[in-house]
C-alpha cells in the first residue's frame, strides 16, 4: 500500500477548502415555503485505496456535515486499452487487466453518471475521490467519446474536475484536473 506524502496531505487540504468554497451553495441548509428544512442534497464517496481513502477523509474534515462513504469500484486500474496504444515497457498491463478493471470502472460509471431521479426537485452534488486514471475514463465516457482516448488527457493529483448532468440528459465539463488553488510546488502527477 502506498500512503500520502506530506504534498499530498497539503493537496487534500487545499482540495478541500476549495470544495467547500466552490459548493457553498449547495452547502447551505434552506427552507421551503411552510418554514421545513431542506437539506443539502450533496454525497461524497471515495475509493477504497490508501491514498484515496486518507484524501477523501482530509477533504471531509472541511465538509464534515457530509456522509462520506467508501466504494471499491473507484479503485483505480486500467480501464481500457489505450489509442493510440503505450510503448512497450512504458506500462506492464495485459489484456486480463484491461478486462477486469475495466468492467469494474465501468460499473462505476454507471452507478455514478447518470440523470437525477425524476422526482428529484433539488440539484444534487456527488463528489467522487478517486483516481487519475479512472477519472480520465469517466470524461470520455460521460462526453460520449471515445473511452481509448482516456490517455491523452493529464489531471493533477488533488485537482477537481467538474461534470454537470442536466434533467435533460445533457452533460457538460466545467473543469478537467483543475488546480488553480495550488501553488506551483503542489502541482504533481504520477
Amino acid at each position: 500500500e502506498r500512503y500520502l506524502t506530506e504534498v499530498g496531505r497539503e493537496q487534500a487540504d487545499l482540495t478541500g477548502q476549495r470544495l467547500k468554497a466552490i459548493l457553498h451553495k449547495h452547502l447551505e441548509e434552506k427552507q421551503d415555503e411552510n418554514g421545513n428544512v431542506i437539506k443539502p442534497n450533496v454525497s461524497m464517496t471515495k475509493s477504497t485505496m490508501t491514498r484515496a481513502s486518507e484524501t477523501g477523509d482530509i477533504i471531509h474534515s472541511h465538509l464534515p456535515h457530509l456522509d462520506i462513504k467508501s466504494c471499491d469500484l473507484l479503485r483505480e486500474g486500467a480501464p481500457c486499452p489505450p489509442e493510440p496504444p503505450t510503448k512497450k515497457g512504458d506500462w506492464d498491463v495485459g489484456p486480463e487487466d484491461f478486462f477486469v478493471e475495466g468492467a469494474r470502472i465501468e460499473a462505476a460509471f454507471r452507478k455514478y453518471f447518470h440523470r437525477a431521479d425524476p422526482t428529484q426537485t433539488e440539484e444534487s452534488v456527488d463528489i467522487l475521490v478517486c483516481h487519475g486514471n479512472v477519472i480520465r475514463y469517466f470524461v470520455c465516457r460521460a462526453l460520449q467519446l471515445d473511452p481509448a482516448a482516456w490517455l491523452r488527457m493529464s489531471v493533477l493529483n488533488g485537482s477537481i474536475s467538474m461534470v454537470v448532468i442536466r434533467p435533460s440528459g445533457r452533460v457538460s465539463i466545467r473543469q478537467v484536473g483543475e488546480a488553480g488553488h495550488f501553488p506551483p510546488h503542489l502541482l504533481t502527477f504520477n
